[in-house]
């Protein structure tokens, strides 16, 4: 068995070594000594697990939650939080610098708490009724009884789960802000599970598209703002850190009467809502009806003007008349050939780019800097104790460029 030195960290929860020749080790933090066992070998990289570390950094820890290891929800617990933060920001780095060919440094980065932060969950339900997550790379279902990423709602209500007789159902979505949803998928209509449910502590329960019992979305508060969403929209589960985000919009586009803004990616206006309650013109671009749905109530309930949803996508969007600020912030393959196009086309004054995977994030950085400066990127750390990490990149016309 090789004894090999961590090097670097790269995306996906790996450390790079290269001593005998590219191996990328699962569970090593970088600078530790370890002995290994190769499990997957390509033509040009290994791939290698653990089986002693030697020399251990001094910021391993023993992973907090019980599940670790057995469970693919977290990667990097073992790490203390401040090394994972660095690993973090070295995995961007690498990224701008490898793929975008961009040679940056980094804002200082968006940190909050490593644990009990997420306000939205997707358990998975075994056929004998245990519910959990799945094991990393499988389809097998680890049982949890707690989560130790997720809120006091949501894992209490893990618990009164455990104890019910959830046989038919495959998946259980919850949703968390002044009260609890709960979205149920694997079975039809069933008066008796929504009762159930709700006496578990669901104000809403959902199946197969429609709301059977009680609220339909839940309320958040959005820097003063009320922001609402429904079981079937996607918001950012981060909450703290997403509003955070949104105020560093805020800050760096200065919004103000006669503002015109773009959103490319909208969803139900998390990050454009802000603006346009400070007088910005907007015109939000999403494809997802029941996220168009949350956003026009968003609009109704914050009294908001000037704010105009358009269903379409971004590649079809036809984007008329002359912008102040485009916000991307597009799914994990990032903007298409297409989307890129109008983006260029528009010719924003100033873009606001959030992304949620550095490869594509470094790709388009590098395409949208023939036109753009770079003014500031930064790491923001949505998901503590995972390999997953959000960016958001903030870029400037070059003058000429009209």
């Amino acid at each position: 068995m090789p004894v090999l030195k961590a090097e670097a960290a790269v995306y996906g929860g790996y450390v790079i070594s290269r001593s005998e020749g590219v191996v990328f080790i699962r569970g090593a933090i970088p600078g530790e000594v370890v002995d290994v066992s190769i499990k997957e070998k390509k033509r040009d990289y290994s791939i290698a697990e653990i089986n002693e570390i030697i020399e251990p950094s001094a910021d391993r820890r023993e992973a907090p939650c019980r599940y670790f290891g057995s469970c693919g929800g977290c990667q990097l617990q073992f790490a203390s939080y401040d090394r994972q933060v660095l690993m973090k920001g070295d995995v961007l780095l690498d990224c701008l610098r490898r793929i975008g060919g961009i040679e940056a440094e980094l804002a200082p980065p968006m940190t909050g708490e490593d644990f009990h932060y997420r306000r939205r969950a997707q358990f998975k339900v075994s056929k004998d009724g245990e519910i959990g997550f799945y094991m990393e790379g499988t389809r097998d279902i680890v049982p949890i009884e707690e989560c130790p990423l997720m809120v006091q709602d949501i894992n209490d209500a893990l618990g009164r789960l455990v104890q019910a007789d959830l046989k038919g159902i495959k998946e259980i979505h919850m949703t968390s802000g002044d009260c609890l949803l709960a979205l149920v998928r694997g079975m039809g209509l069933n008066e008796g599970t929504a009762k159930a449910m709700a006496e578990m502590g669901f104000k809403g329960v959902a199946f197969d598209g429609r709301t059977w019992r009680g609220e339909g979305h839940v309320t958040l508060d959005l820097l003063g703002l009320k922001y609402t969403i429904s079981p079937w929209s996607f918001f950012q589960s981060n909450w703290e850190l997403n509003t955070r985000t949104a105020a560093l919009i805020v800050e760096h586009s200065a919004p103000h009467e006669g503002m015109r803004v773009l959103d490319l990616y909208a969803g139900a206006g998390n990050f454009s809502l802000p603006l346009a309650a400070e007088g910005a013109e907007v015109v939000a671009i999403e494809d997802n009806p029941r996220a168009i749905k949350d956003g026009r109530r968003n609009v109704s309930l914050n009294k908001i003007k000037g704010f105009k949803f358009v269903r379409t996508s971004a590649e079809d969007a036809k984007l008329a008349g002359n912008f102040d600020l485009a916000l991307l912030d597009p799914p994990r393959p990032g903007l298409t050939r297409t989307a890129m196009k109008n983006v260029l086309k528009a010719a924003p004054a100033r873009i606001a780019y959030v992304s949620c995977n550095p490869a594509t994030f470094a790709r388009d950085l590098k395409k949208l800097s023939d036109k753009y400066t770079l003014d500031e990127v930064r790491l923001v750390d949505f998901f503590p104790n995972t390999y997953h990490l959000e960016a958001v990149a903030f870029m400037t016309k070059k003058e000429g460029d009209g």
